[in-house]
């Protein structure tokens, strides 16, 4: 019997407990901050507390121990520190349907990763529910991170976090093609209303196969159920070592079940009881598996009670899904709401910037920012992965490089905006670009060309500060436009598109996750003779279909969106989609 695995919470639904689930200095030119207000989404510590103690399955108001007291152990595994797993959370919903009988109540807990400060790696199916439905984690989920120890609750009702850190759910994102009937394409990813200060882990590349050869050692980590015989669940965070197990393992005892280069599993075979097993269990689901110090796995589903005789824990195969993955961790939204990227643009007369936020496939009414004088290029991005868009602009008159980036309060409810001189004197520097991470470290980088042609990479150390420059190799200024932001071959890597200036020929400059000479494969040509067009950008994915695209200006003012296709070919464009007119007043393009 195939079953997900979250952990439902005594007193919750039924058909939910059934399944086992540098220094700031100010710029030479004073420039209005961004109009929108960051902060969203962010419920009160006590809203979130209710949310964590319901969701263990008592009141807040009763609730005087850890939902369990046995011995902390994923079945055959062992306690461990949060300090060797620091980007460990805690994922808890409950929803108590606003009526006074607990029998409709859905509450349970799952496991994830914090792979950037404001995002959570998880499964699909903490996120839907066995029939499709979405679970609203904006408003009934809390993420607790920062701690090894569950919550508890004494009998006045306080909450003890044991350190951790409480934060709200902004918005949701499950891979589109998840199917809760086979437990397919099984992530999911949550974006949280405020950073958090936990160490962040990587996914595994999607090109990586070495991680899954058969007998590597992997560790799952959870507070997942501890026995076969028991629902409780661990109050410490604890761990297992599993071997990686071959297609074809995996295949002899799953069957059809067990779906070839989307799922892995792991471990010896159960051994039909808690003695001699090894296993991921309920409550663990969403947790990773680790090889290597990436994620390689999501915890994904396995038999009932965890330990019948022969069988293995299955995982969602994450490099099958960095590239949906990605552009849900750097995704180039102004508004801070719908995970669609939105774009920057200013008047070229009155100097005054905008705002206009994507509706899928145009833009909505614009947003004004005040006047932007005084700057000739101004840039969309996220240098500190913080969740918030940060802008990056040279002044004109000093050729000087300004990080403008939003700073929360100490009690996370507000902020606000600081300019930071990041670079001096680039004047001369013929493209600037911010593209996300180039390098594979998860760390926004700065990409410049100078005015003999040579492209460096300035690797992010995702503060606003940088590593020494490296160089990519020279020629560049062949291109009168070089753009980037994101992924644009579904891989999971940063990308380029430039166009030369003698022909109008567009080409793409695939990442390879790597830094110098390497940092991108040798171009390919995806269009002829854009002579058409005089201005371009890209922000990411705008249409919201989780692929990067890019944006063109004819001569006459019409915006063209061409959506991404995640292609490396002359294909990598969908047919182009009129994104509205007048555009011929904008002379900067975030």
């Amino acid at each position: 019997m195939r079953l997900a695995l979250p952990f439902a919470a005594a007193g919750v639904a039924a058909a939910v407990a059934a399944a086992v689930m540098t220094s700031s200095a100010n710029a030479a030119t004073a420039l209005p901050k961004p109009g929108t207000q960051p902060v969203v989404g962010q419920p009160s510590q006590a809203t979130l507390e209710k949310r964590i103690a319901g969701a263990s399955g008592t009141d807040s108001t009763d609730r005087t121990s850890s939902p369990s007291a046995v011995s902390p152990k994923i079945i055959g595994g062992n306690t461990t520190t949060i300090s060797s797993a620091p980007w460990m959370a805690q994922l808890w919903y409950y929803d108590d349907k606003g009526t006074t009988s607990t029998s409709d109540d859905i509450g349970f807990f799952c496991g994830g990763s914090v792979v950037s400060p404001t995002k959570i790696l998880t499964a699909a199916h903490c996120v839907r529910d066995e029939n499709g439905k979405a679970y609203n984690w904006k408003a009934d989920g809390a993420v607790v991170t920062g701690t090894a120890q569950l919550p508890t609750t004494d009998t006045s009702g306080t909450t003890d976090l044991h350190g951790g850190q409480a934060t709200g759910v902004l918005r949701q994102w499950n891979n589109p093609s998840y199917d809760p009937a086979t437990v397919n394409n099984d992530i999911a990813v949550l974006t949280l209303a405020v950073p958090v200060k936990a160490t962040p882990i990587r996914m595994v590349t999607s090109g990586d196969t070495a991680s899954y050869t058969a007998g590597n050692d992997a560790t799952v980590y959870g507070w997942g159920r501890t026995s076969s015989t028991s629902q409780d669940i661990s109050d410490t965070l604890k761990t297992a070592t599993l071997p990686i197990q071959s297609d074809t393992t995996c295949s002899g005892y799953w069957g059809s079940d067990f779906i070839k280069g989307h799922m892995v599993c792991a471990g010896a075979p159960a051994t039909g009881s808690d003695t001699g097993t090894t296993s991921a269990c309920n409550g663990d689901s969403g947790g990773p598996l680790v090889v290597n110090g990436r994620i390689a796995g999501i915890v994904s589903w396995g038999v009932q009670d965890c330990v019948s005789k022969g069988a293995y824990s299955v995982f969602s195969k994450v490099s099958a899904y960095v590239g949906a993955a990605c552009p849900q961790l750097d995704d180039g939204n102004l508004s801070y709401t719908d995970g669609k990227a939105d774009l920057f643009v200013r008047n070229s007369s009155t100097k005054t910037g905008y705002e206009k936020d994507s509706k899928g496939s145009s833009f909505a009414t614009r947003i004004s920012w005040g006047n932007w004088g005084g700057v000739n290029l101004v840039l969309q991005t996220d240098l500190n992965r913080d969740g918030y868009q940060d802008l990056v602009y040279r002044v004109s008159s000093t050729g000087d490089v300004y990080w403008e980036h939003f700073v929360l309060n100490s009690a996370r409810t507000d902020g606000s905006w600081t300019d930071t001189k990041i670079f001096s004197g680039w004047k001369t520097r013929t493209r600037i670009i911010v593209p996300g991470d180039v390098t594979g470290d998860y760390l926004p980088d700065v990409l410049s060309v100078d005015s003999g042609g040579t492209l460096w990479i300035y690797p992010g150390k995702g503060n606003g500060t940088f590593g020494s420059r490296v160089s990519v190799g020279t020629g560049w200024n062949q291109y009168n436009t070089v753009r980037g932001h994101g992924d644009f071959t579904g891989d999971g890597k940063a990308d380029l598109i430039a166009r030369k200036s003698s022909t109008g020929d567009l080409y793409l400059y695939k990442g390879t996750g790597k830094s110098g000479s390497g940092a991108f494969s040798s171009r390919i040509k995806v269009r002829s003779a854009w002579t058409g067009y005089n201005a371009f950008d890209a922000v990411g994915d705008v249409s919201g279909d989780g692929k990067a695209d890019f944006l063109a200006r004819t001569k006459g003012g019409t915006l063209y969106l061409y959506k991404g296709t995640g292609k490396a070919t002359s294909e990598i464009f969908a047919t182009r989609v009129s994104a509205g007119t007048g555009f011929e007043q904008y002379d900067l393009w975030g």
